[in-house]
């Protein structure tokens, strides 16, 4: 069975991050899954909290959404929520596990709209140029929604901004990226540059 994955996004009051974070590790451990990572967001849409968890299954998946649908205080953060999105994905085909580690100071997370019937072309591009993308720079994982709009979202590490500039500008250069899938994007694109928190087990 394909493993699935949530990314819920913490739209939280500023400077409020601090204050609760402990208290949404206490939460994700008291559910089911894996948390993966927990990241503030730095660059982009500010104010964000971004939890990565891993589940075995989609019975895994929707009993812990159905926990979160229904909590008074999800992710430990009710006092400092504004908005709660919680997101469903399965991964890209035949991509490694993620393994948890010191792998960058900052995540990169972007997410693209697909036209319709995009999905198996961005496969087939993915898988045509991952290699030479992934030699210059390490993937976390791709994912592709389970759920709403059709889309897809990558998270990528750097060690620093200035890394990501360079390692996507070498990418570019040395024509590994992008996949000629990318045709399949529409024009709604977002990224946002993100920093580890302290119970991130990406880092």
């Amino acid at each position: 069975m394909t493993k699935r994955y949530e990314l819920a996004t913490l739209s939280i009051q500023m400077g409020s991050a601090p204050k609760f974070i402990q208290g949404a590790e206490a939460y994700v451990k008291e559910g089911k899954g894996r948390l993966l990572g927990a990241w503030v967001s730095d660059v982009g849409n500010l104010n964000k909290l971004v939890l990565l968890r891993e589940f075995e299954n989609d019975a895994e998946l929707q009993q812990e959404r159905q926990r979160g649908l229904t909590a008074s205080n999800p992710f430990g953060a009710a006092e400092f929520l504004t908005r709660l999105e919680m997101e469903s994905y399965a991964p890209f085909p035949d991509l490694p596990p993620v393994e948890p580690g010191s792998l960058g100071s900052l995540y990169e997370i972007r997410s693209y709209v697909l036209k319709t019937g995009g999905l198996l072309p961005t496969f087939e591009g993915w898988a045509e140029k991952l290699a030479e993308r992934t030699a210059i720079s390490p993937l976390t994982i791709a994912l592709y929604g389970l759920d709403g709009t059709p889309r897809i979202t990558h998270i990528w590490p750097y060690a620093d901004a200035n890394a990501r500039f360079a390692k996507r500008a070498e990418s570019v250069a040395a024509g590994a990226w992008p996949p000629r899938s990318a045709v399949w994007l529409t024009p709604e694109m977002v990224s946002g540059l993100y920093v580890p928190t302290t119970i991130s087990p990406l880092r």
